[in-house]
């Protein structure tokens, strides 16, 4: 299957890793916001050797090619871009949006699909898996669900993506501007859709309320971080939490929580004993908690070099192709697929 990279980012280099490394995927195309790599080699951009496929910020170029699939991984999703790759015949794949939309909200990437005789699929880890795939799939071994939650535990220093961390996240600024910063609302985007899925999937009231809320921590000392040094009073730690209700009973939480390290931190958030991770929790008969490790880095200077969270958003991307190409056209998230798994390391095919 002959696939289109959108963007080279952090998850869209690691995207272009896995296609070259997938036994049925083939690297024939690469859209690039930057002039700075027109024309540059894919393989120099991730890299590597040099491999014969050059970056192009030519849409008119990109939508000209002949390819299946296209991985959309740009910072900020752009409906009319997705819309125009469906309706030129890509399947699109993303990390970024349309995990489980509503159908008001769908309608016109349905449209595109269904004129382009396309599939569109949102996937990744968070949102994207962890707040719905995995709680769904550890679900299946309990009756009488009464609570289901998926949460993250992460050192942000090692995101590198200083822009994004200081001027969209607004870490390092004063509370008041993180808390009326557009973090929220971008990630209520996804997450919402998340907790939506797992409300109809296991059956919960339809009348269930969902509520939002985000809290911030400060630093009591400066803070050495790669967005420079967090100095007292300024934002060091921020914590997203999405839930939904029937009645007075909790019956989703999807929570993210990102600090800048583990000291001087006001509240003295930590991650605990069991430090950075994700967690999977189902209440019922029986119960179920899961915590997984290793999406995380070890050190901040590793997840710096390569943050496995955001390889592994990648992947969960690239081993959904072969999956997606074969669907339906229309909007197909996680209910719609059958189970996508990864591919043998080469040496052992």
């Amino acid at each position: 299957m002959r696939v289109i990279q959108w963007a080279t980012g952090g998850v869209g280099r690691a995207a272009i890793e896995a296609v070259l490394d997938h036994p049925e995927l083939e690297l024939v195309g690469c859209w690039v916001h930057s002039e700075a790599k027109h024309g540059v080699d894919v393989g120099t951009i991730i890299g590597r050797e040099p491999i014969g496929v050059l970056a192009t910020t030519s849409v008119d170029e990109v939508l000209a090619l002949d390819a299946d699939a296209v991985v959309y991984a740009p910072l900020i999703p752009d409906r009319d871009e997705v819309a125009a790759l469906l309706r030129a015949g890509f399947d699109v794949v993303t990390p970024v949006g349309w995990f489980y939309p509503s159908e008001k909200d769908g309608a016109p990437l349905a449209a595109a699909c269904a004129e382009g005789g396309t599939t569109l699929h949102g996937t990744g880890i968070n949102p994207g898996g962890i707040t719905e795939l995995h709680p769904l799939m550890f679900s299946a071994l309990s009756a009488k669900v009464t609570f289901v939650r998926g949460e993250e535990f992460s050192d942000i220093r090692t995101y590198d993506a200083p822009d994004v961390v200081r001027h969209i996240m607004m870490f390092g600024g004063p509370p008041e501007e993180a808390m009326g910063g557009p973090m929220l609302g971008l990630l209520s985007g996804g997450f919402i859709q998340s907790v939506r899925m797992c409300l109809d999937t296991l059956g919960f009231s339809p009348d269930a309320e969902i509520r939002t809320s985000q809290e911030v921590a400060v630093a009591t000392a400066p803070i050495s971080t790669p967005i420079g040094v967090i100095e007292p009073g300024l934002v060091a730690g921020q914590r997203f939490v999405w839930e939904a209700y029937v009645g007075e009973a909790c019956v989703v939480r999807i929570a993210v929580n990102w600090l800048m390290g583990e000291e001087h931190l006001s509240p003295a958030w930590t991650f605990g004993p069991e430090g950075e991770r994700f967690e999977v929790e189902v209440q019922g008969d029986p119960s179920a908690f899961v915590t997984i490790k290793g999406w995380q880095p070890e050190t901040v200077e590793e997840g710096l070099v390569r943050n496995p969270g955001i390889v592994a958003t990648a992947v969960h991307c690239v081993n959904s192709i072969p999956y997606v190409v074969a669907a339906d056209p229309g909007i197909r998230t996680y209910l719609d697929l059958p189970l996508i798994a990864g591919r043998a390391h080469p040496d052992l095919r």
